[in-house]
């Protein structure tokens, strides 16, 4: 997030997180059950969740590429090859719900909204043959969620978070550190779709409120960007 570039805000806030998360000796990798149990509700609801997403699909070429939305993610989203991008189906931005996207998506919405502390939520999907290069969120006030929905079984694409690797298995959720470095490496002929979620790093109630406030104050500028770019782009029609 570009907001999050101004290190007069991440730096002491970060500083300040690290306290309690373990600065350097943070964990890449977390137990869903015992870090964060409400996202095994929406784990739970995969077969509603990857239906409406397959509903998604056979229109992702009029989702927009991630950098259409927040230009901040070209370095990591564009490619020349139109055919080989990352595509985002915004359901959540930082208290925006998106009525049209979440109109299609009824019981997945109905389910991330009862996830406290949720900020951000969408479809990522990547096309075949598109990676992403190596990144890291600016800020360690939040934890990044992903629940498999359409991973191709041949050659299927893996995440790499600090030095650590996954690969995402359909119905399977895994919850990481954003914040280390990772990359996506996909050689699959096929698209690869999850649902990503991101919740607030749950810390005490210091930390939890400058983190609130963080959120309140420095995402609204994020929020209304992204808005104002959905509103831009014409939502995909419903197949008939």
């Amino acid at each position: 997030m570009k907001l999050f570039k101004q290190k007069h805000v991440t730096g002491p806030a970060n500083w300040l997180f690290d306290r309690y998360s373990g600065g350097a000796r943070r964990p890449v990798f977390f137990d869903i059950d015992r870090t964060y149990p409400p996202l095994r509700a929406v784990q739970q609801a995969y077969p509603a969740i990857r239906a409406e997403l397959l509903a998604v699909l056979p229109t992702r070429h009029e989702i927009p590429r991630y950098h259409e939305l927040d230009e901040a993610q070209r370095k990591i989203s564009a490619e020349e090859d139109q055919n080989r991008s990352w595509r985002v189906f915004m359901l959540y931005v930082m208290g925006l719900r998106p009525e049209k996207n979440r109109a299609r998506c009824p019981r997945t919405c109905a389910v991330l909204d009862s996830v406290p502390n949720l900020f951000q939520a969408f479809f990522s999907i990547l096309d075949a043959g598109k990676s992403i290069p190596p990144h890291h969120a600016p800020y360690r006030g939040y934890l990044r969620f992903h629940l498999g929905l359409k991973v191709p079984a041949v050659d299927p694409p893996t995440i790499r978070v600090k030095d650590q690797h996954y690969t995402w298995k359909e119905g399977e959720a895994v919850l990481f550190d954003d914040s280390w470095q990772h990359e996506v490496t996909n050689r699959s002929k096929e698209p690869r779709a999850v649902l990503v979620v991101d919740v607030m790093r749950p810390m005490p109630a210091l930390p939890h409120a400058v983190n609130s406030l963080i959120m309140k104050r420095f995402l609204e500028s994020y929020r209304r960007k992204v808005g104002e770019r959905l509103d831009q782009v014409q939502a995909p029609p419903i197949p008939l």
